[in-house]
């Protein structure tokens, strides 16, 4: 039976392809392949029309939340899939989710199907507090997944071509969209409910590699304001101005490389 309840720690790595094939060679002897094996990960954030969520996230508060609906296959209404509350709470990260259909999910969110389950109340309260909250960003990525044979809390995920679309918000058909990530790189998010083993913080130090932020949804917001941008800077200068100042502000949290070197340094 899929899991429903998590808390963890879940901390991210960005690294080269080089840098994962090394890595893989050393979980050869500590961590097992998922069952499914690689997957495709689809998922539709929901937010208001001003980006509400995304904009708190950024700002990397005490505390934020994520509500978001997740498909490891085209979906259609009738479909199921995962309804998730993602919560961060001083460093924690908290997720409730339920399985319903696509149908049943947006009727839910949308204050129309009253809510069954405890899990089904809590995402439903949640959703509740944020007016004009509506199906905002499909983002999906390539995911493969490990476990560690003697601990299954423990897991490691690595995902590549992350990528996104603002104007097709659906879990049918095709996952393509706008590219985030570089072709080199996978984004590695290490999932543990204590410290992580010996074994990984040593190959970490022996590679020089720092833990990083990076948020699958606040990038691809941040590719929207820009799209926007660009598109209405012509033509609305107040409104494009507007842009400019929530990306130059970096309300969505994203900061150059040279700026998260020095911060993860």
């Amino acid at each position: 039976m899929a899991q429903m309840v998590f808390k963890r720690h879940e901390i991210k790595y960005q690294l080269t392809n080089e840098q994962r094939a090394r890595l893989e060679q050393v979980m050869s002897a500590h961590m097992i392949p998922d069952e499914y094996g690689p997957s495709t990960v689809r998922n539709i954030y929901f937010d208001t029309p001003t980006h509400l969520l995304a904009r708190r996230s950024a700002e990397h508060p005490y505390y934020k939340e994520k509500i978001r609906v997740r498909s490891y296959t085209p979906a259609g209404e009738e479909t199921s899939v995962f309804l998730e509350l993602k919560k961060k709470c001083d460093g924690i990260v908290y997720k409730r989710r339920c399985t319903l259909t696509l149908a049943e999910a947006r009727a839910l969110l949308a204050g129309q199907r009253a809510p069954q389950t405890q899990i089904e109340r809590e995402i439903a309260f949640s959703a509740s507090r944020y007016e004009g909250l509506q199906p905002a960003m499909f983002v999906a990525y390539d995911r493969e997944a490990f476990y560690d044979e003697h601990d299954h809390e423990f897991r490691m995920t690595f995902d590549r071509a992350v990528r996104c679309r603002w104007d097709d918000v659906s879990l049918a058909g095709s996952s393509e969209g706008i590219v985030l990530t570089p072709a080199n790189q996978s984004l590695l998010e290490v999932k543990c409910a204590a410290g992580m083993p010996l074994w990984l913080v040593d190959f970490f130090s022996a590679e020089g590699i720092f833990k990083g932020r990076f948020s699958k949804y606040g990038a691809a917001v941040v590719r929207q304001l820009e799209s926007e941008r660009a598109i209405l800077q012509p033509r609305r200068p107040q409104h494009a101005a507007w842009l400019q100042q929530e990306t130059d502000s970096r309300v969505l949290g994203q900061t150059t490389r040279a700026a998260q070197t020095l911060a993860l340094a």
